[in-house]
Order: C-alpha cells, then structure tokens, then sequence
C-alpha cells in the first residue's frame, strides 16, 4: 500500500504541474478599482451656463442623470462567462440625495471591442440591489458567454433604465488597442 502511494505521489505533482496553468489561466478580463459616472464629459457656449453640452456616453450607453461615485470596485471574468464583481460605496455623488443609493438595483455588462458595433455581455438584468452605503455584489453568468472579448470595458448598470453608473478599471496589459478618441 504504501509503495503504491508513494508512486501516485509524483504523478499527481506531474499532472499538478500541466492542470493548474490551465485553471489558473481561464480569466478573460479583470478590473481592480472603479470609476463613478459624470453624466456631463463638456459644456460649450459663452453664456454663463453651457448652452450646448456632450453627455458621457460609454461605447453606446447613456449615463446616468446625476454623478455618481464608488469606493472601490473588483470583477474577473472567466473564459466560460462567469463574472464575478464586489463593489463598494457606489452612492449618488451630487443632487438632493447625495450620498445614497435610492434603493437602485445594478447589473454588469461586459463590453467587447473598441469601436462600433459593439458587443455586450450581460449578468442578469433584474439586478441587485444596493446596499443603503452602496455596496453589492453581482455573481452571475453572463449572457451571452464571451469566449474572447478584445479591448473589454466593464460598467456597472442600472437595471431601471440601463444608464451607466460605474465603470471598472482594466488590470490586463492588454487595454493597449483603445484609441485615444473621446466618443467611445
């Protein structure tokens, strides 16, 4: 009995040394830290309000109406469509309720590719709800299941009317192919 055990012992530590980089390497995109919605990226015009003005709008999804801000924010997806996504502190940022959530439900999206048309990648879209300090989390599967997902940008929705209110920051090397353009 023993002789067998320890003769299994080495090819488990073999066959542990071919499974694990496979396991290991199954992340598609991770984000580590978040950015909350300005719903206004300019203003134009000589008069002392902006007559004209550029609403925030993230590879074609319209902002939410009031500036919200997050704490912080942590997502990984894998290969096979899970995402999983803890976020902090994800409350109004200015308005008469500052500093509270409103009782908001958010969803996440994953969005492949830099430019137009784009491809989306959802988690369930009834949402979750915010805490009252704004933390939640969103452990899910997206559909559909992106496979790949070239220059992936992660927003943080809300499942109301599908405005925008946080995105994720991108933690892979590979956010390099983004062009500098201002109406992504």
């Amino acid at each position: 009995m023993k002789k067998a055990l320890i003769a299994v012992i080495p090819v488990l530590l073999i066959v542990g040394v071919f499974v694990l980089p496979v396991v290991a390497n199954d992340t598609l995109a991770k984000f580590d830290g978040g950015i909350g919605v300005i719903p206004v990226s300019s203003g134009q015009g000589t008069d002392a309000t902006a007559t004209t003005v550029t609403r925030n709008i993230v590879r074609g999804v319209q902002p939410a109406g009031q500036i919200w801000v997050i704490d912080d924010l942590e997502a990984q997806v894998t290969t096979d469509g899970r995402i999983q996504v803890k976020g902090e502190g994800l409350v109004l940022g200015g308005g008469k309720k500052v500093g509270r959530t409103t009782g908001q439900h958010v969803f996440a999206t994953l969005i492949c590719g830099a430019v137009a048309p784009y491809t989306e990648h959802h988690s369930h879209l009834a949402g979750v709800p915010l805490a009252p300090n704004g933390d939640f989390t969103i452990d899910d599967v997206l559909s559909p299941a992106p496979t790949t997902c070239d220059s992936p940008m992660l927003l943080i929705r809300n499942a109301a009317n599908l405005n925008w209110f946080a995105a994720g920051i991108l933690t892979s090397d590979d956010d390099s192919d983004d062009d500098d353009s201002d109406d992504d």
